[in-house]
């Protein structure tokens, strides 16, 4: 891709906490809350498995909202606690939770393996002016309906557009993959001006400098991506066994330290506006603007993301505006742009607060491949 492109106790923030078991034992009450229901669900075809029970990451009270529970009752023995962690990193993640337009709608796998979801029974329950997170407006089975139907009113001719293409990213199943933010981040590195081989070469190669032996013979599909923790410690010459360039190796370490240290987290990520995230996110060394949008509509799943120096975008914005894309790009030479940003806010302003889907029908106006960014 050209360019830019592509410690702890994240359950200690204040406004989120890790899934709970009453959240799952809640799940039908908020289903009604939201007009939703099991029989609704099935007739779609869609599964609607409890919300998975995450282990804590300390023994101490965790704060949601302004509310707090209590800590687990007893300690379990470590090997224990590491299998129940195993097991509920696999088990599925509902297909239908609250979700809103600025939110964090992908639930985030935190460096100690348990998971973390913006609209927990508690932030539902609370207001925003304890929580710091907006009422959630619909929920990850409605919001991409709900997202489509807006974009057709706001524009009829997205109609035949959103009818040949399925956007499975905003889809209750895409909504419920569970997102490793170091992961996808240092993918991002990762792939920066090499072709998609090259990255997911580089990808397995530095995976497996965190394996053991046992684990190197498993099947690439089983191998589990190295946490914060393994990368900080690491040399830049150690990490650039896998083939990274010496710029990238020092991205990749300085990025783990971030979240070592705290400084990033995935209860950050779950609380932060769409600007905080923009902000905090590009004061990484080796992260763009555009790789932080790309992370925060295809990671995050956040929906009124909206890059105006993606040229994939441009053109097909410039398309669908009916313009000739071909004889624009044959008058212009050098750095050039099919639309100007400030023409391109303008006429997607009234796609808000669904502007990352916007965004991924004007990739496929000009068919561009979608899923070679998401990777």
């Amino acid at each position: 891709m050209a360019g830019d492109q592509h410690k702890g106790k994240d359950s200690g923030d204040p406004k989120v906490s890790e899934i709970s078991k009453d959240d799952g034992n809640r799940f039908q009450q908020r289903l009604q809350t939201h007009g939703l229901d099991q029989n609704a669900m099935r007739s779609r075809g869609l599964s609607s498995p409890e919300v998975s029970s995450a282990d804590r990451a300390s023994d101490e009270d965790i704060s949601v909202g302004g509310l707090t529970r209590a800590p687990p009752r007893k300690r379990v023995k470590v090997g224990s606690q590491a299998r129940r962690m195993n097991d509920q990193a696999s088990s599925p993640v509902s297909v239908d939770r609250p979700a809103g337009p600025h939110a964090t709608n992908a639930p985030l796998k935190t460096p100690r393996g348990s998971r973390l979801i913006t609209y927990t029974q508690a932030v539902v329950d609370s207001s925003p002016s304890k929580t710091g997170i907006p009422r959630p407006t619909t929920s990850t089975c409605h919001l991409l309906d709900q997202a489509c139907a807006h974009l057709i009113q706001a524009d009829p001719r997205l109609e035949s557009l959103i009818a040949k293409h399925h956007c499975e990213l905003f889809s209750p199943n895409g909504l419920a993959e569970v997102i490793d933010p170091f992961k996808s981040l240092c993918s991002s590195i990762m792939a920066q001006q090499v072709s998609g081989a090259a990255a997911t070469s580089i990808k397995n190669k530095f995976i497996g400098l965190f394996q053991d032996d046992i684990e190197a013979a498993a099947s690439r599909d089983n191998r589990s991506f190295p946490s914060p923790a393994k990368v900080a410690p690491c040399t830049v010459s150690f990490l650039r066994q896998a083939g990274l360039s010496a710029r990238k190796a020092e991205y990749i370490k300085g990025l783990a330290e971030k979240f070592e240290n705290r400084e990033l987290t995935a209860a950050m990520l779950i609380n932060a506006s769409d600007e905080e995230i923009l902000e905090k996110l590009t004061a990484v060394r080796g992260l763009g603007l555009w790789s932080v949008q790309m992370f925060a509509c295809f990671a995050l799943k956040r929906t009124d993301i909206f890059s105006t120096g993606d040229l994939g975008v441009q053109r097909g914005m410039a398309a669908f505006m009916g313009k000739n894309v071909q004889k624009l790009k044959a008058s212009k030479g050098g750095k050039w742009k099919y639309m100007s940003e400030s023409d391109m806010l303008q006429h997607s302003a009234k796609f808000a607060p669904y502007r990352s889907l916007f965004m991924w029908y004007m990739w496929r106006m000009e068919e561009v491949d979608v899923a070679a960014i998401s990777s």
